[in-house]
């Protein structure tokens, strides 16, 4: 069957003539109805096709089609794959968090691509213009589906699908490894027996044999990596002498490039031929990559691939391994969800991750599959050869994984509470009946149905009535006399910013309680989402350091203002004090490197964290609160000192063009404005780029306070009522103004700040010799420094 024939006008999308065996049997179904389809096949049996079709038909038709890949990694690569739809004239438009959207160009797309995260967080907002396209989509095509059974993402995959259909009714083309309850899934999406395909192992291109190798397990950790990399060199070395090529996963991106190092000496010490030196074009080649380890390495015949090598780098390690030059590649799992890389011989070398917020976890049984599903490169092997290195106490339960598979399972109990919380924000749930209705739309509900006594399906409906009450008690959700649903303040929230719900409680709590940079950080540090960070022995020594520096700083600060010193990190458990003295340190710009390998995901989810606390201190009307977020997100983003934080509200200016300007003494957007563009040059800045950056300025607010009449003194028990303005000669912006009088609070106003605002003010002849009255405004929306003026009237 010729693509030609099949889809003659989008043939040139295609990246072969001809469908195998597993895509024709699945052409009728995806090309000669609308009904959804689920499939399941072994991995390198070509389900991409399968994806592509579904798409073809949509485009075909007028559509447009939602493409959901389960890593953000794989939006790229399906971003340059699909060039070739370019190419037919329609659009491609990948949608992450990491880049900023143009709904303009999302909305004219013909094929979206999303993580389920970035689905979800879209169709929270479905109803907003910029997010609007989302329900405009006519298919939704699930690749890799079995993500449903992934612990920390399988049920925002599952919320998001089903809120689609509820939203849109699109068509649903669900793809899968091979999965042991395909009928549950089918089911879910009412996808008919027709048009539910489970391709057995027969459909692998190359069969496999897979097999579970032990090792001795010992005390020190390290030496136990090095027992598993000789373990996996033993299964590898045969397949190595016979010209063969060999895939080991490893646990993180440093452990490839220790791996790679190890591996260049053993095979040396073994004799093993696998190198390419004696090649001048490879050698020449090699030297053109970005990473100096890599460098050398690959001429060796080994390499390593992770996510934070450059583009290049990873695309010539792939196609190097391809053509053989590369023979031993170690990776992280990302390799395995993403490029087809296939190789004679995979060897898991860990099975258990450090993972920066859950400490270590044991490899899903997804990825373990997914991995091992690798082994055997079409066309030049009969055999792929998997293996497992694990622990003699794990062997059987991989074992059993490799011989019965793994069931797919909901994951939506373990944060239903969230989930519930976030549709009835977004009002597609608006009573009781709503909630039923949506629970019957789940995947939870539909396993429920097939294992009922796994997940007690008659009290289904109970407990999840349940999670509502408790909502509804905690302040999430309010209820009307006609039992209609609607979200409070704290549920809006909570939705929005994807908080976990034990901590928008916390974080309500202290936007009650006012701004304090502590009581903020702690409570960022001491968040849920940081609930199973673990701080190990050897990161102890550097959290101290820090959490001491810390100290040092601040009780000379507390000396200075007459206040007392006290310890901030002082009560917390371990894994919050790592969380903190990592944030910390970033406020500074020099984390240790001790804490570097966890560094950049806390800081990630910290940013978003006090973006959310920011908004939380916005809501309750605190915009000195929600300025101090912002300038700590500021700090901990960029590492810029305090006095130069409100270059960050600069646009262009980042965390290096902000550190050259402040070490030539330009520590604010006034400094900006002040040293012109001539000034901004000779600070270091192109001549291009300080234009920019000072037009930029221009456009922040410029806050001056005026007094007015106000006066000089005052006799003792008389008053006087003045008026204080605070004038604005930039950009508008919200503000909010305090008054204090020898440091009590008098009057607070807030609003948007245009050219004026004026605020009044009461002098009264109190019984002392002097007061102090000082004007403080603060910018809820952006990281600039507090403008303050004070007044001192004397009491006659």
């Amino acid at each position: 069957m010729e693509v030609a024939e099949v889809v003659p006008e989008f043939a040139e999308a295609f990246p072969f003539d001809e469908f195998n065996e597993m895509q024709r049997e699945a052409v009728p179904a995806l090309l000669e109805s609308d009904a959804n389809v689920v499939a399941s096949a072994p991995t390198g049996s070509g389900k991409t096709a399968l994806a592509e079709l579904a798409i073809c038909q949509t485009l075909e038709a007028g559509g447009t089609a939602l493409f959901v890949a389960p890593l953000r990694a794989l939006t790229n690569e399906k971003e340059d794959e699909w060039e070739r739809f370019e190419d037919l004239g329609y659009s491609v438009y990948v949608v992450t968090g990491e880049r900023d959207l143009n709904p303009r160009r999302a909305e004219r797309a013909d094929v979206l691509v999303m993580t389920p995260e970035k689905a979800d967080s879209a169709t929270r907002k479905h109803d907003s213009p910029r997010y609007s396209f989302v329900t405009d989509v006519d298919c939704v095509v699930i690749d890799e589906v079995h993500l449903l059974d992934s612990e920390k993402r399988g049920s925002v995959l599952e919320v998001v699908v089903s809120r689609l259909r509820r939203l849109c009714d699109p068509r649903v083309v669900a793809l899968s490894a091979t999965m042991p309850n395909i009928e549950d899934v089918a089911d879910w999406l009412d996808a008919t027996p027709e048009t539910t395909f489970e391709f057995g192992d027969e459909y692998r291109p190359v069969d496999l044999h897979a097999g579970v190798r032990t090792y001795e397990h010992g005390d020190n950790p390290f030496a136990d990596k090095y027992r598993r990399l000789f373990t996996a060199l033993d299964l590898a070395e045969p397949h190595l002498r016979e010209d063969g090529q060999s895939l080991v996963f490893v646990s993180s991106r440093q452990d490839t490039v220790q791996a790679a190092k190890k591996t260049r000496d053993e095979i040396a010490e073994r004799d093993i031929p696998v190198g390419s030196r004696g090649d001048y074009e490879f050698h020449t080649a090699a030297e053109e990559l970005d990473n100096a380890t890599l460098r050398k390495s690959v001429l060796d015949g080994v390499a390593f691939h992770h996510a934070g090598l450059s583009t290049s780098d990873k695309n010539r390690v792939e196609q190097w391994f391809r053509e053989g030059k590369i023979r031993v590649l170690f990776s992280t799992s990302t390799l395995a969800w993403g490029v087809n890389l296939p190789a004679r011989c995979v060897v898991i070398r860990d099975t258990k991750l450090h993972d920066p917020l859950e400490g270590e976890v044991d490899m899903s049984p997804l990825d373990v599959l997914q991995m091992l599903g690798r082994a055997g490169r079409p066309g030049y092997d009969d055999v792929g050869y998997g293996w497992v290195v694990c622990d003699a106490g794990d062997a059987d339960k991989y074992r059993t994984l490799l011989e019965e598979g793994h069931e797919i399972e909901s994951r939506l109990a373990g944060n239903l509470a969230e989930h519930l919380n976030a549709e009835i924000a977004m009002g597609t749930i608006r009573g009781l009946g709503d909630v039923m209705d949506w629970l019957e739309t789940t995947f939870y509900y539909r396993r429920a149905q097939s294992a009922p006594e796994d997940y007690d399906f008659p009290t289904l409906r109970e407990r999840v009535r349940d999670t509502l009450d408790d909502l509804v008690e905690e302040g999430f959700v309010e209820t009307d006399e006609d039992l209609g649903l609607s979200a409070t303040r704290l549920g809006v929230l909570a939705s929005t910013y994807y908080l976990r719900l034990d901590t928008a409680r916390e974080f309500r709590e202290v936007a009650a309680d006012g701004p304090d940079d502590r009581a903020i950080l702690r409570a960022v540090a001491s968040a849920g989402e940081f609930d199973s960070v673990s701080a190990r022995q050897s990161e102890q020594d550097a959290i101290q350091k820090v959490l001491g520096r810390a100290a040092d700083h601040r009780e000379a600060a507390e000396r200075a203002s007459g206040g007392a010193a006290s310890n901030s990190a002082e009560g917390m458990d371990d894994g919050p004090r790592k969380v903190y003295a990592i944030l910390r340190a970033g406020m500074r710009g020099a984390v240790p490197t001790e804490l570097r390998s966890d560094a950049w995901v806390i800081k990630q989810n910290a940013l978003r964290l006090l973006a959310a606390l920011g908004a939380f201190f916005d809501r309750y009307d605190d915009p000195a609160g929600a300025n101090a977020a912002a300038r700590l997100e500021a700090r901990i983003d960029t590492g810029v000192p305090e006095a130069a934080v409100g270059l960050t509200a600069v646009d262009g200016v980042a965390a290096g063009r902000a550190h050259k300007l402040h070490d030539e003494g330009i520590e604010t957007p006034e400094d900006v404005r002040d040293a012109g563009v001539s000034g901004l040059v000779d600070a270091g800045l192109a001549e291009g780029v300080a234009e920019s950056v000072h037009e930029q300025a221009a456009g922040l607010p410029d806050v001056a306070v005026d007094w007015g009449d106000f006066p000089d003194s005052i006799p003792a028990g008389a008053n006087q009522l003045c008026e204080v303005t605070v004038r604005n000669d930039g950009g508008a912006t919200k503000a909010g103004v305090e008054v204090t009088v020898n440091d009590v609070e008098m009057s607070t106003e807030t609003g948007y700040l245009d050219d004026a605002l004026a605020v009044p003010v009461g002098v009264f002849g109190a019984d002392t010799e002097e007061l102090t009255y000082e004007v403080t405004v603060t910018f809820a929306d952006l990281p600039l420094l507090p403008v303050t003026d004070t007044r001192t009237v004397d009491v006659a």
